[in-house]
């Protein structure tokens, strides 16, 4: 007669496990972030998993007025008249380098993070259709693995019918993806 044990069990936390823990499973880690909070988020789930598997790790930041955050260049410009056209496109170009420069210093920041923690890092800040430039940098890098947010505030259909850079990245990727869902 087997006796039931009723004594509740403790849940660990999910865990990458390996075969052989010399030999990563992953060599290189592409993780694309940005400047909101699932960005920083979605890095540090990266880095986690590169220090696991041994990994080099690149982060990349796609530098594109469709991110939270990027002045509205067409609106700014639209507002004025033409005759103060010149000097609104001068401001503009003001306005994307400055959001430039704080996106690099972002992922430049990254890479000494990982870096101090002894994570073999690099970075590059590509413009371009975020969805078509991380595939494309994973390709070119040929990463094992690209590191993804999913904000979660797109409804089932909305994603449907507009797309997300993390939808288009699974449909599209030449290695396999692993998406972070962030809600909030």
């Amino acid at each position: 007669m087997t006796s039931h044990d009723d004594t509740p069990k403790k849940h660990l936390a999910p865990q990458l496990l390996l075969s052989k823990p010399e030999t990563p499973v992953f060599h290189k880690i592409l993780v694309a972030t940005d400047t909101s909070k699932v960005g920083k988020y979605v890095f540090r789930k990266a880095l986690e998993l590169a220090k696991s598997t041994g990994a080099r790790l690149n982060v990349l930041h796609v530098l594109s007025p469709e991110e939270s955050g990027c002045p509205d260049l067409n609106g700014y410009l639209r507002a004025f008249s033409t005759e103060a056209f010149d000097q609104a496109e001068k401001h503009s170009q003001e306005l994307w380098e400055e959001f430039s420069q704080k996106c690099l210093h972002m992922v430049q920041a990254f890479t000494d993070e990982a870096k101090a923690v002894g994570v073999d890092t690099e970075c590059c800040q590509v413009p371009g259709s975020p969805g078509v430039t991380i595939c494309g940098v994973a390709r070119n890098w040929e990463a094992d693995l690209i590191v993804i947010g999913r904000h979660g505030h797109l409804s089932k259909l909305e994603e449907l019918v507009l797309g997300s850079v993390s939808n288009y990245v699974l449909h599209h990727a030449p290695c396999d993806v692993f998406v972070v869902t962030c809600f909030g």
